[in-house]
C-alpha cells in the first residue's frame, strides 16, 4: 500500500463543512449579483513572523491539496444546508455540482517564508475560490506553526534525533497533522500509530511508567519488557530511583540493553550521572534519551550533555508558544467582468492598524549573496527581473483542477533541511530577533523597491 494515496487524514465524507458559514454567504450574493463568475487571484501570506522567530516553515500543503481534492457538497451535508437555511436552493444546486477547476500556485512544502511572501496562490472564479479560505488557512496555519518549532528544535538538537510524541496534548485529529508537520522540520520519528500508518513516518515506543508500577518490583517489569522486546528495548529508569534502576536495567538485559530513558529531575546533571554509570557497568553503546516538557531552550541546554535522542511532546504540538501563523487569504485581483477574457485589476484592502495588503499577482524569488546565502525575499507584479527568473519560488501545484504535485514526505523534509542550510547562520538562533532576511517589493513596470 502507498500511504501517499490513502487521502486526507480525516474520517469524514468531505472537506466542504471545514469552513466559516460566510464563504457560503458570500457566494449566495456574488450568484446573485452575477459577480460570482469573475476570475479572481487569492494569495495566501502573513504579514509578520510569530514575535522572536527569524523564518517560517510552509507545511501542510501536500493536506491542502487532499483538501481541494475532497471538498464536496454531498447529499448529507446539503441536507444539513438546506435544513439550518444556510443558503437558499439556487446556491445549494450550484454547490451540488461544485469541483474545483481553477489552478494553485505555492512554495513548494518545506521550503522557508517571510513577511508577505505569497505562500500559496489560489486562481479560478470567485465562487470556486472563496469556498476554500478557511480551510486551507486551518491546514496551512497549524502545519506550518508545528513545523516551525519542529524546525527550531531539530538545529538546536544537531545530529541527535527527535521523537514526536505529542498525541496526548492536542486533539486526535490535530496530532496525525502534527506528527507530519513534526516530521517536515526535521523530526526523524513518531509515537503516533495513526500518523505513521496515514504517512509512513517512522513509529517508536517501548513502555510508560504504568508498566513498572504493574509489577511487584521494577526487576520484574525490566524483566517481562526485555524477554518481550529483546535487549535492544529502551527502558525507562525513573520511576523509584534512577541509579538502582539502572543497575537493575544493565542486570536483567546486559551490556547490550539499547537505551534508558530518563523523563524526571534536572536532566543535565542525571544525564551526566547516567552515563557514568552506564559506561561503568560496561554498557559503554547503551543510548539516554530524554523527555520531560522539552523545547527547543531545553534542548539546547542539553547540547554539552551524553544525551543521544529527544522526545518531545506538549511544545512541540503547540507550536512552542506560537500555536497560529497568522495567515491570511486575501483577494488580490479580479477581473473587470465574468468575461473570461477580461484583464485583471489589482485590489487590496486599505486599513489602518498594520493590516494593510498588496493588491496584483505576486510572484517571489529569493536573491542570494556572492557565497551563495539568502540576503532578500524579492516579491512582485508583473514581469520578474531576468536576474532573478531562476531563483523564482512559486511551483504549479494544481492545474485545472488537477493535483500535479505530491510529494513523498522524505522529498519535502530533505527540501526543508536544504531551506534552512541556505539561510544565513543567525536564522538557527534561538535569541529573539528580525526576519533573517528581509523582504524587498519590486514593482514589475518601475523596477522600484522597497524594503519591509
Amino acid at each position: 500500500m502507498d500511504v501517499a494515496d490513502l487521502g486526507l487524514p480525516v474520517d469524514v465524507p468531505s472537506t466542504a463543512l471545514f469552513t466559516d458559514q460566510y464563504e457560503l454567504t458570500m457566494l449566495q450574493a456574488a450568484l446573485n449579483a452575477g459577480t460570482a463568475e469573475r476570475r479572481s487571484v487569492f494569495e495566501v501570506f502573513t504579514r509578520r513572523l510569530p514575535n522572536g522567530r527569524r523564518y517560517g516553515v510552509v507545511a501542510g500543503t501536500g493536506r491542502v491539496l487532499d483538501a481541494v481534492e475532497n471538498f464536496r457538497f454531498d447529499a448529507d451535508v446539503l441536507g444539513f444546508l438546506r435544513e439550518r437555511k444556510i443558503v437558499d436552493e439556487e446556491t445549494l444546486k450550484w454547490l451540488a455540482d461544485y469541483r474545483f477547476s481553477g489552478d494553485v500556485w505555492g512554495y513548494p512544502e518545506g521550503e522557508v517564508y517571510f513577511p508577505g511572501s505569497p505562500i500559496m496562490r489560489v486562481e479560478g472564479t470567485f465562487a470556486e475560490c472563496v469556498l476554500l479560505e478557511t480551510v486551507i488557512l486551518s491546514i496551512l496555519n497549524h502545519d506550518s506553526a508545528i513545523a516551525a518549532a519542529a524546525s527550531r528544535m531539530s538545529s538546536a538538537a544537531g545530529e541527535r534525533p527527535l521523537i514526536e510524541m505529542g498525541a496526548r496534548r492536542t486533539h486526535e485529529l490535530a496530532a496525525v497533522a502534527a506528527s507530519r508537520a513534526a516530521y517536515v522540520g526535521g523530526f526523524a520519528s513518531t509515537s503516533d500509530l495513526a500518523a505513521g500508518f496515514r504517512y509512513g513516518i517512522p513509529t517508536v515506543g517501548t513502555s510508560a511508567h504504568a508498566f513498572t508500577l504493574l509489577h511487584d518490583r521494577e526487576r520484574d517489569a525490566f524483566r517481562a519488557q526485555v524477554d518481550s522486546m529483546g535487549r535492544g528495548t529502551t527502558l525507562l529508569v525513573d520511576t523509584y530511583d534512577v541509579t538502582e534502576a539502572v543497575r537493575t536495567a544493565v542486570e536483567v538485559a546486559g551490556p547490550e540493553l539499547g537505551a534508558v530513558r530518563i523523563d524526571s529531575g534536572d536532566l543535565l546533571l542525571v544525564a551526566h550521572r547516567v552515563r557514568q554509570q552506564l559506561d561503568e557497568l560496561g554498557a559503554t553503546g547503551t543510548r539516554i534519551i530524554v523527555t520531560s516538557d522539552l523545547d527547543e531552550y531545553a534542548i539546547a541546554s542539553l547540547a554539552a550533555a551524553p544525551v543521544d535522542a529527544y522526545g518531545v511532546g506538549t511544545q512541540l504540538v503547540t507550536g512552542s508558544g506560537h500555536p497560529t501563523c497568522s495567515m491570511v487569504y486575501k483577494l488580490v485581483a479580479r477581473a473587470e467582468s465574468t468575461d473570461p477574457k477580461a484583464p485583471l485589476v489589482p485590489v487590496a484592502k486599505k486599513s489602518t492598524g498594520g493590516k494593510t495588503s498588496i493588491g496584483g499577482r505576486k510572484w517571489a524569488a529569493r536573491r542570494l549573496d556572492e557565497y551563495g546565502v539568502a540576503e532578500a525575499e524579492v516579491i512582485g507584479t508583473g514581469a520578474a527581473p531576468a536576474e532573478l527568473a531562476e531563483r523564482q519560488l512559486l511551483v504549479e501545484l494544481i492545474k485545472g483542477g488537477d493535483v500535479l504535485a505530491r510529494e513523498s514526505l522524505d522529498v519535502v523534509r530533505d527540501r526543508h533541511a536544504a531551506a534552512r542550510a541556505n539561510l544565513p547562520l543567525s536564522a538557527t538562533q534561538l535569541s529573539r530577533g528580525e526576519p533573517v532576511i528581509p523582504t524587498e517589493y519590486v514593482n514589475g513596470r518601475s523596477g522600484s523597491q522597497t524594503g519591509s
